[in-house]
């Protein structure tokens, strides 16, 4: 038993390695142009102008090996507004690269381009690329996969083929009418009509039939699943029915690779998995793949399901859709299973080896405590709110609601200008409380606004607590640092016990990541190096919660070496 699960590791660890840079010490410039257009799309019966890069929904996936420098040209074709954010790219010493509107730069314009420059250094695997501009990224995403520079010490025979699949969600409606009257009204968005595979909704919604992913795979051969999470609103579950996966890496970072039924993905997040096709094909040779929520929310949602298909070559010539029925994985967990999320988030461990070492922080200079919370604002007497009791929802962190302000943060930074803010992020919540036990029907639920943001010397070692809170509705929360990769160190349900609970601290091999889903009703601990000089965001990566102001940003001063500063800002910087 121990043999084989020996030899299943090697494969594991050595089909993250297949494709591998020269042995050139140079490293090449690989060069890319998105143009950011509409194109008329039909999804359910409904046709719609969608912004697309390169007219394809989803976009274009960028292929580049470790080492590489990158260049992105985008240019604007339509009239409004637009950025490309790089999701997970650390952007080191290049925070101008990173793409999130009025915080490192202001937006391109319509009709004008702009290079993004940076390269990926110490990075691999699989992370993703959307826009940063209102809900843009509703339909402007793609893959971003970093090829490994050196492989593992092991090899075995494998099939080289690797499969990207992006979850995303559909609207019959306009989305930029969906967010326009979501903030007008203050109320919550429209839902989506269907959540899709690679763009394509799947046999289970209206006028669908043809509008279905198919991954042919050969039987016996084994394949890595690139899974990214681009839904605007939703954590999903995702399982193949019949077919074990395994994990290897999540957010571009290995994994001790895990066996798992069906894994939990929050929006933001990267998951890569192994399947081997080693089922009996049957009279079809056809196996459902399938995505649905992961419901901690009490607002309304989208409750569908979608659908695809794994299809074993069992005859090459023949590669017919299925027919119906299409029969939903056993193996898929109920939208409400918090256990599966909880127990599936905690076996995730860095693969923490000599080659890939976990480089957790094990001391800290700074703890920053932050509140996440849903809030209501009293509606204006000349306004009408559709919100709870017809007031206005927001969001906020330790009640700092974020307001992005019109000009770019960095830009301000770079140049010692004043940022437009209220005084630092605080780094306690304002007052205590029993977060996930309040009644929030006897409680202020109004938030403080402005653009506050929490300042760090170069090198601190920073651990932040966040904390999710029981105002309106407790709620799994995806949150995303950028510039920075973090591990999350602990987690846990109800408040935050600063004396009871960093003694169960993972200090040895938490996982890393980006981006982490603070559990519903509870907390999570990250910890970091602040190594990266700029002005970075963080916030949830539901779109609504960022919308309404979930989000904070810091700055890391530059070192005192060259090799710590930031860099200058590009020539061709969008102006505001």
């Amino acid at each position: 038993m121990e043999a084989k699960f020996h030899n299943f590791l090697l494969l594991a660890i050595s089909l993250l390695a297949t494709q591998l840079l020269s042995s050139s010490s140079t490293y090449t410039i690989k060069k890319f142009h998105f143009n950011v257009e509409w194109k008329n799309i039909t999804r359910l019966c409904h046709s719609k102008l969608v912004l697309t890069v390169n007219g394809k929904y989803p976009g274009p996936t960028i292929d580049v090996n470790e080492g590489d420098n990158v260049h992105v040209t985008v240019t604007n074709k339509v009239a409004m507004n637009t950025t490309i954010h790089w999701h997970g790219v650390r952007q080191l010493r290049s925070a101008w690269a990173d793409g999130p509107a009025y915080i490192t730069q202001c937006p391109i314009g319509a009709g004008k381009a702009y290079t993004y420059k940076f390269s990926v250094v110490d990075q691999r695997g699989t992370l993703w690329w959307h826009a940063h501009f209102s809900w843009q990224r509703a339909s402007i995403y793609g893959a971003f996969i970093i090829h490994p520079r050196t492989p593992f010490p092991f090899s075995l025979p494998i099939y080289p083929a690797n499969v990207p699949i992006i979850f995303g969600e559909w609207w019959n409606e306009d989305v930029e009418i969906v967010e326009s009257e979501m903030m007008l009204y203050g109320g919550g968005p429209q839902i989506s009509d269907a959540y899709t595979f690679n763009g394509l909704p799947g046999p289970l919604y209206p006028c669908s039939d043809k509008d279905i992913f198919i991954q042919t795979v050969i039987p016996g051969k084994s394949y890595l699943l690139r899974l990214i999470n681009a839904a605007l609103n939703d954590e999903l579950f995702f399982a193949v029915a019949n077919h074990t996966l395994t994990v290897v890496e999540i957010d571009g970072v290995y994994t001790k690779p895990f066996a798992t039924t069906a894994i939990m993905i929050a929006p933001g997040q990267t998951t890569n998995v192994l399947l081997t096709a080693d089922q009996l094909p049957g009279p079809t040779g056809i196996f459902t793949m399938a995505a649905r929520p992961y419901l901690t929310s009490v607002f309304h949602f989208n409750n569908s399901t979608t659908i695809a298909f794994l299809k074993y070559q069992t005859n090459p010539k023949s590669n017919h859709p299925p027919i119906p029925p299409y029969p939903i994985p056993q193996n898929l967990p109920n939208l409400e299973d918090t256990l599966f999320a909880t127990n599936f988030l905690n076996s995730l461990k860095s693969l923490g080896s000599n080659k890939f070492p976990c480089k957790v922080p094990q001391k800290i200079d700074k703890q920053v405590i932050t509140t996440i919370s849903l809030n209501l604002q009293d509606c204006s007497s000349n306004q009408t709110c559709r919100g709870f009791k017809q007031n206005r929802f927001f969001a906020s962190m330790n009640n700092q609601s974020f307001v992005r302000p019109w000009i770019s943060l960095l830009e301000s930074h770079y140049h010692n200008q004043t940022l437009r803010s209220s005084p630092g992020f605080p780094e306690r919540p304002p007052f205590a409380f029993n977060y996930t036990g309040v009644d929030p029907f006897t409680e202020n639920m109004s938030p403080s606004f402005g653009t506050r943001v929490l300042r760090l010397r170069y090198g601190e070692r920073l651990e932040i607590v966040l904390q999710d809170t029981n105002f309106l509705n407790p709620e799994n929360h995806p949150i995303h640092v950028h510039g920075h990769n973090f591990f999350v160190v602990g987690r846990g349900f109800g408040n935050f016990d600063a004396g009871r609970d960093p003694v169960r601290y993972n200090l040895v091999d938490p996982p890393e990541r980006n981006t982490v889903a603070v559990p519903v009703g509870g907390w999570a601990a990250i910890r970091l190096v602040a190594d990266n000089p700029g002005v970075w965001f963080v916030h949830c990566h539901l779109e609504e919660h960022t919308s309404w102001g979930l989000a904070m940003g810091f700055v890391v001063e530059s070192g005192k070496e060259a090799s710590q500063r930031l860099l200058p800002p590009p020539t061709d910087l969008p102006p505001c």
